[in-house]
């Protein structure tokens, strides 16, 4: 879009006129409304599909014929992901972590509108999943390209790309300040980025554009409150742990479907088939799954949980107590995991922000009716129950517990419910994060060293490539050769060290003048020496796919400062620390700006 003719010649003589400053201020103004109107693009298509396919057409008045939809909107984009996208799907925030790691915040421009077809036929043909991820995917893009097509440098470009990845979840959700929090703990994590106002203008912009579209209804608005009352401080304790250990069952959960969808080894059609089925099932029992979910979540926190029992299988065959409906809350809540991990598992594209607000809002509905009906002298505020249980199944799958205490502070109009806010928050947060340093979205990929986290040391390793500094010009020689050759090969290459290779080029041993200086001296015959005599086992051998951090253990273990690396056993060349060192210097210089 950046680069269409007739915008990017001014954009580019503003670029020139302004300074760095006043250019990014303005790259986030544009950048903000860019993602803002993607958002609010994408949010229309989903509340038209849904609408259209749900209301509008005539077999509607079957209500069982629309549980098959999200077989047909999991078919669909796995259809247009394979045959226009060529399989790459790019989905989910741990995508863009890794480009920011990996492709210097460069993001494929595809990701500017594939995230908004493939996730608006899966979410509004009722895909239990969220629209966020693939909104923030898209802002992120937006963001990337728009620095990558007008030059600027690495610090910029990812300042930009969290900027619009702020101004989509700004306008997914009318709030700026969540859209802010959002990218500054999930994706400048461990980023020294320290000029944040393009992010909040961007922010600000996001949200504008929903505001002004938007109508209310369409919007995620709270607005039954009760007054915060300080006695029930030990009940929002008991939630908060109540969520976190939800949130480590959430993650489990997730990975375990995951793992079972990636087993199969079908072919992607019969994964979307096979997912879809699942979904009919669920649906068809807990008819609240379908979807996002927010519609249902308004209703439990304007606590009207009977007209979302009515609706299901359930409602029309028990009777609407008080214990049942609380009970059937509860379930859905713990059942939500399953509906979202088979839906993205199966070829869906989204993500779990919505879902885990969901799982939150009908765990602290559960939480709270639950105590109620106990029969205590003083009954908990089952509205704000709810929407605090949001905050806290957030903050502990994501990570992201300031995203989750702004989130709820700026849907619900004001910041009431702070306190309960930050008390789950955190607590759910911190058990959470007990079991596991990362996040479920991202463990794999930190683990391996290919996104960032808030190790800066670590991430700049991490940005350091083998080929910056794998020395394979050096000679070679075999166990066979002599004393003699060796001693001829000091002299006229001045290399210190050689690697001895047998005849299928794998690596025997290594020797340095220092292993030989006193033989050259006291043998006269050194061609009758072979060097098999005197090359010694190397202190230690390095993959050549081994990531940086273990590298570099390797070199502190062995208190070496050269050290060979391997490829399945065959030799590839030297590694220098002092070669490692100077590459880091250089991204330390690339990720300050300078």
């Amino acid at each position: 879009m950046f680069s269409i003719k007739w915008l990017h010649r001014p954009i580019l003589w503003l670029k020139q006129k302004l300074t760095r400053n006043q250019f990014l201020i303005f790259a986030g103004i544009a950048v903000g409304l860019t993602a803002g109107m993607a958002s609010v693009i994408l949010k229309t298509l989903v509340h038209y599909l849904h609408r259209f396919f749900t209301i509008d057409l005539p077999y509607n008045s079957d209500r069982y014929l629309v549980y098959f939809l999200p077989l047909l909107g999991i078919l669909s984009c796995v259809f247009i992901t394979i045959y226009f996208f060529k399989g790459r799907d790019g989905r989910g925030i741990v995508n863009i972590l890794n480009d920011i790691a990996t492709r210097s915040s460069l993001v494929d421009r595809t990701k500017m509108y594939s995230q908004i077809i493939t996730s608006s036929l899966t979410i509004g043909l009722g895909g239990s999943a969220g629209l966020e991820s693939p909104i923030a995917v898209t802002g992120s893009a937006i963001g990337s390209n728009f620095g990558k097509v007008y030059g600027l440098n690495y610090k910029d470009r990812t300042l930009l790309l969290a900027s619009g990845a702020a101004a989509g979840i700004a306008g997914a959700f009318n709030a700026p300040v969540t859209g802010i929090m959002f990218a500054v703990e999930v994706l400048l994590a461990g980023i020294g980025i320290t000029e944040f106002i393009p992010l909040i203008i961007a922010s600000v912009c996001g949200a504008l554009c929903t505001k002004i579209i938007f109508n209310e209804n369409i919007l995620f608005q709270f607005k039954e409150l009760q007054e915060f009352n300080y006695w029930n401080v030990p009940f929002y304790v008991l939630l908060g742990v109540f969520c976190g250990l939800l949130s480590i069952y959430y993650a489990f959960m997730s990975g375990k479907i995951e793992h079972a969808f990636e087993k199969t080894n079908s072919k992607p059609y019969l994964k979307a088939i096979a997912g879809g089925l699942i979904l009919i099932a669920l649906y068809f029992v807990f008819p609240p799954l379908m979807g996002e979910g927010y519609e249902s979540v308004k209703k439990l926190a304007n606590q009207e949980a009977i007209d979302v029992f009515a609706t299901s299988w359930m409602g029309t065959k028990l009777p609407s107590t008080v214990w049942i409906v609380t009970l059937f809350v509860g379930i859905v809540g713990l059942v939500k995991v399953f509906a979202t991990s088979v839906t993205i598992s199966s070829g869906g594209n989204g993500g779990n922000f919505a879902p885990s607000l969901f799982m939150g809002a009908y765990v602290g509905y559960f939480f709270s009716s639950f105590f109620n009906l106990l029969g205590f002298d003083r009954q908990l505020p089952v509205s704000n129950f709810t929407l605090v249980g949001m905050a806290g199944i957030l903050s502990g799958v994501m990570y992201a517990p300031l995203t989750g205490i702004f989130l709820i502070a700026e849907a619900t109009g004001g910041y009431d419910l702070m306190i309960p806010l930050m008390i789950v928050s955190v607590s759910a947060y911190l058990i959470a994060r007990s079991t596991h340093h990362y996040s479920m979205d991202t463990r794999k990929l930190a683990e391996k060293g290919e996104i960032f986290t808030f190790d800066r040391d670590r991430n700049l390793l991490t940005s350091i490539k083998m080929a910056e500094f794998l020395d394979n010009s050096q000679k070679t020689l075999t166990p066979d050769n002599n004393l003699a050759e060796l001693v001829r090969l000091f002299r006229t290459n001045r290399q210190e060290r050689f690697a001895i290779v047998n005849e299928k080029g794998e690596l025997e041993g290594m020797i340095s003048f220092d292993d030989i200086r006193d033989e050259i001296f006291s043998h006269d015959n050194q061609d009758t020496l072979l060097l098999k005599e005197y090359m010694k086992k190397p202190a230690a051998v390095i993959n050549i796919y081994e990531s940086m951090e273990s590298i570099m253990h390797k070199f502190d273990e062995t208190k070496t400062w050269h050290l060979p690396v391997v490829d399945n056993g065959k030799y590839k060349g030297l590694v220098s620390k002092s070669a490692i060192l100077n590459s880091y210097r250089k991204q330390l210089i690339i990720h300050s700006g300078k």
